[in-house]
């Protein structure tokens, strides 16, 4: 009986919830990304409608580092080149979260600003150091009123730059034909839930044929010391 109850606890430390978060918590997580699927997807400094930075290039993506309502916490591009990565906060009701990792979440774009010295100046020469151009990254466009602005990194700073028009560039659509996950799938992965089910089926099969087993010994074994105790009492 000993050997029965063992058996059990064992089955049970197996099969309790603890045991199996800390298996899903051993599994590598993947990355969750989330688009900009409309032309006014903001990318906030704090989390609050004052702090908008920058419009989000149009159908790329932002890594979700927390999950939060009305906002979650997000990081755009990275630290790769001449890049730096930016983190901030977007609305969760803006986004579209995806189940994938997209090919290309990021838009890699360099601008070129023209800057020329005052015009009422009288012109001396052929006029050559009388402008200079200046690239910078870009990260996203921003409105205030009529004036269109781009926010943009180099050397090591981040500010807005005027521009006259919005920039072209590619547009993804990963997103379109893939499925998009309309809820955020933090900790609900349907294949690890199916692959911990299919472990909890095969344990319990197996401990229900071990326990059937052990029975049936200590029934045959508790028969036997009855027999013999019978024996010995014909003497």
């Amino acid at each position: 009986m000993k050997r029965i109850i063992l058996f059990f606890l064992i089955a049970m430390s197996i099969l309790s919830p603890t045991a199996v978060t800390a298996h899903a918590d051993g599994e590598a997580s993947s990355e969750l990304y989330a688009v900009a699927d409309s032309r006014e997807v903001y990318f906030y400094s704090e989390p609050k409608e004052s702090s908008g930075l920058f419009i989000l290039p149009y159908t790329y993506y932002v890594k979700v580092i927390s999950l939060g309502d009305p906002f979650c916490r997000v990081e755009y591009l990275d630290d790769t080149g001449s890049y730096r990565k930016i983190t901030g906060y977007c609305k969760k009701s803006e986004i579209t979260f995806v189940d994938f990792t997209p090919a290309r979440p990021f838009l890699r774009r360099e601008i070129t600003v023209r800057y020329s010295l005052d015009n009422n100046r009288p012109a001396i020469g052929t006029g050559t150091f009388d402008s200079v151009e200046v690239n910078y990254l870009y990260y996203g466009s921003y409105r205030a009123g009529t004036s269109l602005f781009h926010y943009v990194y180099a050397n090591g700073e981040f500010g807005y730059v005027p521009a006259d028009e919005e920039i072209l560039y590619d547009l993804n659509t990963d997103y379109l034909e893939q499925v998009s996950a309309t809820i955020p799938p933090v900790q609900e992965d349907p294949a690890t839930t199916s692959s911990l089910s299919a472990v909890q089926i095969t344990v319990i099969c197996v401990l229900c044929v071990a326990v059937v087993g052990i029975a049936a010994f200590v029934l045959r074994g508790k028969r036997t010391e009855h027999k013999h105790s019978d024996d010995s009492s014909d003497f």
